[in-house]
């Protein structure tokens, strides 16, 4: 390992490029871009570090998964997602889990997010669990977002007044784009609309759309998704038809379809004929109630009907496996069983892209087994950045050298404010970045062969998974009205 450690710079800047080893050697800028390490500690570390640290936070990400609220509506401040207008707002997506867990009570939770209360003086609301939210993944990437965007060393009593000022004049036309394109170097993200079936963004080459499925099986939502087809549903194939509409209507202009049933339910789907489905659905329009059972037979066969029109449209189909957003309400004991039922899926329909999402932590070890053995298994590693840093490099450097590379997607912020995208980014890169010198250093694999992974890894198999050049070239050409 010694004579790979002994790189010559002339050897870095051809492996990653003038432009790439500059953001790291020169301390003024690799430090602003690598917060947390600062350019003294990086200068300490070996030349294979600086190469790999380099090329990661010098090469463009595609973001897989995101939540988030179209500009003009942040710009608003009136969409019901936003409950406070300041930088309370950056809390309120995850870190407002770990602030409840830490003890924080119900009642101060509410006022911290409170639009009653004025932004600096949420500080002292916030002080008391602060220190123990922190260095979670969670506080990690909102602090790091602050450190970038607004120019504070840190969160706290000195800097509340800048944080608040800052939040004021970053959140102005054309944020997103800053955020997300100039500061988080990410090409396009994906958006699973929460509350509706597939949102028509203002900005659809940057914000690129996922179709919801969720509502087309579980319930299923009969008024979201009918109304606009303008369908009566009076029977089975009458919802058949709903669902082929939006398919039809939307299936072009989307890069995948979502289901977040998981939250409900393990992804046991079984296939259940249209003759068990059907008298089920005439109860289901009846407003007759279902038994557990009968739901789940209407769950089954209508996932799969959706599965089939989605694998027709050539879209992948993303999964939510594993870890719950949230507090109190999380069942290891369903979540366990996800994985297996992840391989059933798999050999029930093979022609189907399978994108399985979050590394299904805590059981991050039985889901990489299900993309080293089935041909259409693909895990996102999207959201696990900042549930478990240290388990997302452990995973992704086991990934590395047990299933194949071009079936990974390594980042995915998951956030309904855009902000803490960038401090997400920063924590995924530094794991990218970790992982992948960790792997050379320990003699997996070369210096070179690292480099070559970081391309496909962080974008490329992204652009294939999700066919992107020709939905970003569709997208172009598309003007929805706001």
């Amino acid at each position: 390992m010694k004579a790979k450690e002994n790189i010559s710079r002339r050897s870095t800047l051809k492996g990653i490029g003038a432009l790439g080893a500059a953001a790291f050697l020169a301390e003024p800028v690799y430090g602003r871009l690598f917060a947390g390490i600062s350019g003294r500690e990086l200068d300490r570390q070996s030349d294979i570090r600086k190469t790999v640290f380099a090329k990661v936070f010098s090469t463009p990400l595609i973001d897989t998964h995101e939540h988030l609220i179209e500009e003009h509506d942040r710009l608003k401040g009136t969409h019901r997602r936003i409950q406070c207008d300041d930088w309370s707002f950056l809390m309120s997506h995850y870190l407002n889990s770990d602030m409840l867990t830490s003890g924080m009570p119900h009642a101060e939770h509410n006022k911290f997010f409170s639009r009653d209360v004025a932004p600096v003086d949420k500080w002292n609301i916030l002080a008391p669990y602060w220190p123990a939210v922190r260095n979670t993944g969670y506080g990690m990437a909102v602090e790091i977002t602050m450190q970038q965007l607004y120019d504070v060393p840190e969160l706290g009593k000195d800097t509340i007044r800048q944080v608040a000022a800052g939040y004021e004049k970053v959140r102005r036309k054309g944020f997103y784009k800053e955020i997300l394109c100039e500061r988080s170097g990410i090409e396009s993200c994906q958006v699973n609309a929460l509350g509706e079936p597939f949102r028509k963004s203002a900005m659809p080459a940057l914000l690129m759309q996922d179709i919801s499925i969720v509502g087309m099986f579980a319930g299923p939502n009969i008024d979201a998704y009918a109304k606009p087809a303008g369908i009566d549903v009076k029977t089975l194939t009458d919802w058949y038809r709903v669902i082929d509409w939006w398919f039809e209507t939307y299936g072009p202009y989307a890069v995948a379809v979502k289901s977040q049933n998981a939250y409900s339910r393990d992804i046991d789907y079984e296939r259940v004929s249209v003759e068990e489905a059907e008298p089920v659905f005439k109860k289901r329009i009846s407003g007759d109630a279902l038994a557990s059972q009968e739901r789940k037979q209407l769950e089954d066969h209508l996932f799969w009907y959706s599965v089939k029109a989605a694998t027709k449209a050539n879209l992948p189909v993303k999964l939510h496996t594993g870890y719950y957003a949230g507090q109190n309400s999380m069942p290891l004991s369903r979540l366990i069983r996800n994985p297996g039922s992840a391989t059933s899926l798999c050999r029930a329909a093979p022609e189907t892209r399978f994108v399985f999402m979050h590394i299904c932590y805590p059981y991050y070890e039985e889901i990489l087994s299900v993309a080293k053995q089935y041909t259409n298994a693909y895990i996102d590693m999207c959201w696990s950045w900042i549930i478990n840093p240290i388990a997302a490099k452990d995973f992704l450097k086991k990934y590395l050298v047990t299933a194949p590379a071009n079936k990974i997607l390594t980042f995915g912020g998951d956030y309904i404010p855009v902000e803490p995208v960038l401090g997400h980014a920063v924590v995924a890169r530094r794991g990218i970045a970790l992982a992948l010198s960790e792997l050379v250093e320990e003699g997996w694999l070369s210096l070179d062969r690292a480099i070559e992974l970081t391309d496909p890894i962080m974008h490329g198999n992204a652009r294939k998974i999700f066919n992107l050049a020709e939905k970003t070239k569709k997208l172009q050409g598309v003007h929805w009205p706001v």
